[in-house]
């Protein structure tokens, strides 16, 4: 058993957002796993969602990275159904 727990450093001024407590946090408090980050600002770190959202949505939309472009859609599982 450790004597001191890690703690985990980060910069003066990082932001992150914690998925686990759904919350904006300063300086990495959850584990890397947890969280989205680090933001330059607590505004861009209140947004993360969003910001995942929108970068979901422009890859599944963007034919260089989907293999599928121009077929018909099937199950959604990325194999074709016959």
């Amino acid at each position: 058993m450790a004597l001191f727990k890690k703690r985990q450093v980060g910069k003066p001024g990082e932001w992150y957002y914690c998925l686990v407590h759904q919350k904006v946090e300063e300086g990495p408090e959850c584990p890397a796993k947890d969280r989205f980050g680090p933001y330059a600002s607590r505004e861009e770190a209140s947004h993360a969602m969003e910001t995942a959202r929108e970068r979901n949505l422009e890859w599944q939309n963007d034919p260089k990275w989907n293999e599928r472009a121009g077929e018909e859609e099937g199950d959604g599982t990325g194999t074709a159904t016959p």
